[in-house]
This record gives C-alpha cells, structure tokens and sequence, in this order.
C-alpha cells in the first residue's frame, strides 16, 4: 500500500507531463469508444425498426429515400402510389402480409401516420392510457411525444400540412387523441398514429378549401372587371358570357369532383413480409422492371448506407488508435526521464528497506494508474459525446440515443490500455531494479 500511494505522489509531483500523457490517452479512449457507441447503438436502432419488413413498396426514385421515409420516418416521401396498384401488390402469392402507410402531415415536428392496427402489433406497440382509434381524425400519440408535449387523452392536435411544423394549419379539423402508448424503443415513439381514413378525408378537406378560395379569387376578379366597364351592351354580352363560362366551369368543376370522389385513392408506402425469404431475391426485381412502382429492400440499403459511412469511421479509428501509441511512446518518456531525476530518491528507499522489486513494481504502479485512470475518463468522454450526438439527432430527425453500459469491445480498449503501461514502463522499471545503490550515493 505505500508503495501505491508512493506511486501516487510521484504522478503528482510532476504535474505537467503525467497531464500531457493522460489527455492523449483520454482522447485516443474517448474516440474509439464513441465510434464504438454510435455504431453499436445506430445499428440497434435501425434493427429495431427493421424486424418484420423485407421490403418497402412506393413510388419511383431513390430506393434509400423510399426506406428512410417509410420505415425510419427521417426522409420525405418520394411519391404516392394508388390503392389499385398496391392490391396487385397485396394479391400476390409471394406476400404473406403488408401494411398500408399514409403520411404528409405533422404535430409540431412529428408526423401523423395513417395506417392499420397490424402497424402497432408489427413493432410491439401496446396501449398505456386509452384505446385505439376507432373513428377518423382519432390518434394514438408515441410515447417520446406525449411524454415531451405534455400530451393528455382527449386532447386535441391541430396539424399542419407537410412534414414540417411550419405548413398550413389544419384548424378546421383537429385530431383526437384517444390512446397512449407505452415505450417501445422503435420508431412508433415518434409517431402520432391514425386510421388511413383520417389522412384521405384531411387532404380532401385541404383541396376543397383551395378550390373554395380559387373560386373567391375568381368572383373578386369578375367584380372587378364588372365595375369598370363603361357600356351596357357590352356589359351584358359579358355578363352572359361569364354565365356560359361559368357553366361550363361548373360542370367541369362537377367532372373532376366525380372524379375524385369515384377515383383511385392512394397511399404513400406500404410495407411488405414474405411468405418465403427466397422471395426477396426475385420479387422486388419483378415490380421494379414490369411496374410503374418502386421496391426497396431495408436490409440491403441499410447495408449499403454503413458501407457509405464505413470508410470515414475506420479513418477515425485509426487515427484514435495512432493518438494512443503517441501516447504511450509520450507516457514512456515522462517515466524513463522521471526514473533519472529521481535515481538519488530511489537510492534512498532503498537504504530505507525497499527491495529493487518493490521500487520496480512503483513504477509499473504509476505507469497503470496513468492507463487505466485515462480508459476511465476516455469512457466517460465518449458518454459525453454520445449525450450530444442524441441531442443533435433529437432536434434535427427526433431520435435519440442513450447507453449506460459497456460494450464487449469496450474491454478490449482496457486491456490495451493495461498492455500499453505495462510496455511502456518496462525499461524504466527494468533500470530501477538494475540501479547500483553505492554508486549513486557515491555521486551525489
């Protein structure tokens, strides 16, 4: 135990190197650990929302684009596809289930969703408070939502159109919530989920309001045009001009309302499991060639997105492993110079009853302090810096990420961190327990 805090004091009394040593292992330590963390922790998160989904059906363009707004909820949708079209889908023998998605509108930064209760049951979602909605514009809210905007049953949410706070406000027609989740640690806590209903009957009432205030402008328009005429006649061949164009606009306008009213509706995305996995092979190449519609397949693109990423996290790591020799080399300095300066201190243990190991086993001593006191703080940084990757993803996509634990590879980072202060405080203990005692005393 002397030895130990002997070991302690000398770290101590030389303040400056033993800091120097300690911040670039710290640093070394706190990269490779946060990379460790982020990528541990992305890729839970991404298999989390992944399970149950081989592929993802939706409109032509980027595949990615298709996953990461269909399953991720962090992208804008590429398109809408028909209902029509998505039955064919559905009919297949190869679909052993799907599940329809709506999207385009949000509460306040997060979207609203209108899909069907196998939604819930594909991620495990249970009700905490409340029901399921069993009516349109009736909302379950996740649970990471009402937990942060204070959300109760039978509030109700006025939402804006598109998928950013600042779009129209629907205040003609709120959403009621009717149930709330409990956490699920997928992306349903971000979600505020309705029936597919709700989300037709929105965008219906959101056109109708558009061609009600087009039809506005165009009567403000002809009032305008009426007061600033000057002769009768041909005041009143205007007049029944307008009343024959106006007829006409009327049974146009009457055409495209059968229209949509007897018109395919359409969907944003819908999420496809196969009867089979040998399915995935063949069948996304089927749509994507003999369709007008576009499959994607998460597995694959989330794949290929590591990849992407793949080479900037493994330049990171190299360089953090590259800042940890430097800083066993650096470690291996202070001791090897501390060990010369101190060559009369040592001779005077030893006069004192200390053995050449104990006066060895010091210096190891101070060497492993240094290491291992650096792996701490080097875990505790990384923490640190995963706390403020969250916050950034919590504020730009509405995810976040949090870990308490240490991970398998983490011990390998401590076991290096041993392996590095036993080397470098090798020669130096070695030149302690070689140190001739007369010789030195004789010097001094």
């Amino acid at each position: 135990m002397n030895i130990f805090k002997l070991s302690i004091k000398n770290i101590i009394s030389k303040p400056l190197n033993s800091i120097l040593s300690l911040a670039l292992l710290i640093l070394g330590i706190g990269i490779i650990s946060l990379l460790l963390q982020l990528n541990s922790l992305i890729k839970t998160q991404m298999d989390n929302n992944l399970k149950g989904i081989d592929m993802v059906v939706g409109a032509k363009g980027s595949p990615l684009q298709l996953i990461l707004s269909a399953v991720y909820h962090i992208d804008s949708p590429t398109g809408n596809i028909s209902v029509e079209d998505a039955e064919e889908i559905k009919n297949n023998r190869m679909v052993g289930s799907s599940i329809d998605l709506l999207y385009g509108d949000n509460y306040k930064g997060y979207r609203i969703v209108g899909t069907e209760d196998k939604f819930l049951d594909l991620y495990n979602a249970k009700i905490k408070d409340g029901k399921k909605w069993n009516a349109p514009f009736e909302v379950v809210v996740g649970a990471k939502i009402y937990s942060k905007l204070n959300i109760n049953l039978n509030d109700e949410l006025i939402s804006s159109h598109g998928l950013r706070e600042t779009g129209e406000a629907h205040v003609n027609q709120p959403f009621k919530v009717v149930g709330l989740l409990e956490p699920s640690n997928s992306v349903v806590d971000q979600l505020i989920i309705t029936s597919p209903q709700s989300i037709w009957d929105l965008h219906e009432e959101h056109d109708h309001d558009d061609e009600n205030q087009e039809e506005h402008d165009n009567e403000d328009h002809d009032e305008h045009e009426h007061d600033h005429d000057d002769e009768d006649h041909d005041e009143h061949e205007n007049d029944h001009d307008d009343e024959d164009h106006d007829e006409h606009e009327h049974d146009h306008d009457d055409e495209d309302h059968d229209e949509h009213e007897h018109g395919d509706k359409e969907i944003t995305a819908m999420l496809i499991k196969f009867k089979s996995p040998m399915n995935i092979i063949q069948f996304p190449r089927q749509i994507n060639e003999n369709t007008n519609l576009q499959a994607a397949v998460p597995s694959y693109e989330i794949s290929r997105l590591f990849k992407l990423f793949g080479f900037g996290i493994e330049t990171l790591t190299y360089l953090a492993y590259l800042i940890i020799l430097v800083s066993g080399f650096s470690l291996f300095i202070n001791l090897f110079n501390s060990m010369r300066e101190r060559k009369y201190e040592m001779a005077l243990i030893r006069t004192l009853g200390a053995s050449r190991s104990q006066l060895s086993v010091m210096v190891i001593f101070e060497s492993l302090i240094l290491t291992i006191s650096g792996f701490l703080l080097g875990l505790l940084v990384s923490r640190l810096g995963v706390m403020f990757v969250s916050s950034l993803m919590e504020e730009s996509l509405n995810y976040s990420l949090s870990s308490l634990y240490i991970l398998n590879e983490e011990f390998w980072l401590l076991g290096l961190s041993i392996l590095i202060g036993l080397i470098s405080s090798l020669i130096p203990a070695i030149q302690v327990y070689k140190m001739n005692i007369s010789e030195i005393l004789a010097d001094e």
